[in-house]
């Protein structure tokens, strides 16, 4: 793995989109921790010369004296991460008896053992509720005690050029040295917010059941050409098999609409509020989750196509580049997308971090980045890929998580 630069360690690393935005920002990926093989296989598999043997799986498997010489050094520069959120969520554990909630200790462990300058935790902003925050504070008194200081925001991922209005917890732990408020005022502040015509619109149609590798037309957004990138083939653009009755039941919703403009006759008999309800083509979307293409379990359907999203579309909205491939059945892969953190908003955070906690000047390239990260709603015709922007605006878009 990489020496050089800001180095870090990711905990928890999923499919790798928390690593796929901090790598674009500049910093060096040292170790990664994944349990599920399908998601270790994932992160392996889009890293030049990286191999599944060299990460660890179960991180309850690693004891804290041996931490130092599984990563290979003593000490990082930055340890991020979060545990599994399910544990998290007041629907499944609003008391915190989920045995998933305590693997935030491990990661504490790595924190300690590796004394990192900053350290960033991410999770459902649902973290702030269960067991009356006694998680939370666990977590920000535990990095205290490690002489860290601890600041915690909620974030829309929109606010940071994601076509998805996705909530994360960050918690935010430097040094004592090096700010008492790291977090305060920092904000992508996009031109435009993207919304999922302008991620997954140049994507081809695709009929239930069917999968489609060729792409049939030019991007036509910042966004959706920086995801293309210089990928040929499209890969996991597979739609789910609906039956009929599904695909004439979900014909009837409009762009953007709900499950009351089904006919009575076709009325489902059951389902959440928010199911059978096409996104809006124009908003970004709701948050991409494992159920993205079963119309029946969230808000998933194609603005224009009478079928749930593919992974590819979920990946696109997510900000997963098209070459990313993802391992493993349909399944594990649309959980791995559905749990990841957006690239596009690792990488914001990679730079603030680099400017901001670590005291690096962002480079000319850094600041391209930035301005296409602003500017991914822009048609391409009216976007400039030499323009830069000098780094983040000053107003607090951020909401407290008190």
């Amino acid at each position: 793995m990489c020496r050089r630069g800001l180095s870090y360690v990711d905990l928890f690393a999923g499919a790798g989109g928390l690593s796929a935005g901090l790598e674009r920002a500049g910093f060096e990926l040292v170790h990664a921790v994944e349990v599920d093989e399908d998601a270790r296989q994932t992160f392996a598999n889009n890293r030049d010369g990286l191999t599944v043997e060299a990460l660890s799986g179960d991180i309850r498997e690693v004891p804290q004296a041996e931490i130092p010489a599984v990563v290979g050094r003593d000490r990082v520069d930055l340890v991020v991460g979060g545990p599994p959120c399910q544990g998290f969520s007041e629907v499944i554990s609003p008391d915190g008896s989920d045995e998933r909630n305590h693997l935030f200790e491990q990661f504490v462990d790595w924190v300690r053992a590796l004394d990192p300058t900053a350290v960033l935790f991410e999770n459902v902003r649902g973290m702030q509720q269960t067991a009356d925050g006694a998680f939370l504070d666990a977590v920000t008194a535990s990095f205290g005690r490690l002489d860290y200081d601890v600041t915690h925001r909620v974030v829309r991922a929109s606010e940071f050029g994601v076509p998805q209005h996705r909530r994360r917890l960050l918690v935010l732990a430097a040094k004592s040295d090096v700010s008492e408020n790291p977090f305060d005022g920092f904000t992508l502040d996009p031109v435009a917010t993207p919304g999922v015509t302008d991620g997954i619109g140049d994507l081809p149609a695709v009929t239930p059941g069917e999968a489609v590798t060729d792409y049939t037309t030019h991007p036509e957004t910042a966004l959706q050409a920086d995801l293309r990138g210089d990928a040929t083939e499209l890969s996991a653009h597979v739609a789910a098999n609906h039956t009929d009755e599904m695909v004439e039941m979900i014909s009837h919703v409009p762009d953007g609409g709900d499950r009351t403009a089904i006919p009575e006759g076709l009325q489902p008999s059951s389902g959440y509020h928010n199911s059978y309800s096409r996104l809006d083509s124009t908003e970004p979307a709701v948050a991409i989750t494992s159920n993205m293409s079963k119309p029946s379990s969230a808000r998933c359907i194609h603005p224009f196509e009478d079928r749930g999203l593919t992974p590819r579309e979920g990946a696109r909205l997510q900000t997963f580049p098209d070459d990313y491939r993802f391992s493993g059945g349909l399944v594990s892969v649309r959980r791995q997308i559905g749990n990841a953190v957006p690239p596009y908003l690792a990488e914001a955070v990679g730079y603030y971090l680099r400017r901001d906690v670590f005291d690096k000047m962002l480079t000319r390239e850094n600041r391209k980045r930035i301005h296409r990260l602003r500017s991914g709603a822009r048609p391409l015709c009216e976007f400039d890929p030499q323009a830069t922007d000098a780094g983040f605006a000053r107003q607090t878009t951020l909401d407290s998580a008190d």
